[in-house]
């Protein structure tokens, strides 16, 4: 099996994101009825123009990684954390995690990306937003209870299930919080659920709810996982 190397991000990998990124969550059956009468394609398309902007957004807080595959250079996976706001920075003022920080650009470029964004189309269908209204309840609960580094996102494109590219990526993350001593947090979907129990996360809770009246297929579910260094020691 592949050694995947974890990488940083930065804003020239928009395109490559977008692309990983919307395969990814086009295999996801309640996300795409967000999307009806969308193509893949199209989404695609749309996602490239917001992506440096989404990466640059919150860089106090946020962090990036990437996986790409060493024989074809493709990004084959991505991964987005949430750093508690109490730890943004060292005690000297420099970021916490810098390899994982997305590298800054000049005010023109940010225009630019900005100006691209605002040019695309993303209009999801929001009567779709009542599904997460009982879910946020839950993970406001949680997260309310202690800080948490947030993996608030995790994408590998359909082409490259099953190769451990998941795992790599929460790995890092995992290897990131024991270093300083602060849990893990994911809201994790069906699909991914397994990947992270297997890496040592724990289930405090869940929402299950039938999604058959926005042409779903019944059952949409909800996951809160921890990954607690003080049970992990």
């Amino acid at each position: 099996m592949t050694s995947w190397r974890v990488e940083p991000c930065s804003a020239a990998d928009g395109d490559a994101l977008a692309y990983n990124n919307i395969s990814a969550f086009w295999e996801d059956p309640t996300w795409v009825l967000s999307w009806p009468g969308i193509s893949l394609e199209y989404l695609i398309e749309q996602s490239k123009k917001r992506q440096p902007r989404n990466l640059l957004r919150d860089r106090e807080t946020h962090r990036h990684q990437k996986v790409v595959d060493p024989v074809t250079g493709t990004v084959v996976g991505y991964a987005r954390w949430i750093l508690p706001s109490e730890h943004v920075t060292l005690d000297d003022g420099s970021p916490m995690w810098p390899e994982a920080q997305i590298p800054d650009v000049s005010d023109e470029e940010r225009q630019r990306y900005s100006e691209m964004a605002e040019s695309a189309w993303w209009k999801p269908r929001e009567d779709l937003d009542a599904l997460d209204e009982k879910t946020d309840i839950v993970k406001k609960r949680l997260l309310a209870e202690r800080p948490y580094i947030r993996l608030d996102y995790l994408a590998v494109h359909p082409d490259n299930k099953g190769k451990g590219i998941g795992s790599a990526l929460a790995a890092s993350g995992i290897r990131y919080a024991e270093k300083v001593g602060i849990p893990l947090f994911v809201l994790a979907f069906k699909a991914g659920r397994g990947v992270y129990e297997r890496l040592g996360f724990k289930e405090v809770d869940r929402v299950i709810q039938d999604d058959s009246q926005y042409g779903g297929l019944g059952e949409y579910g909800a996951y809160f996982m921890i990954y607690d260094i003080v049970e992990q020691a």
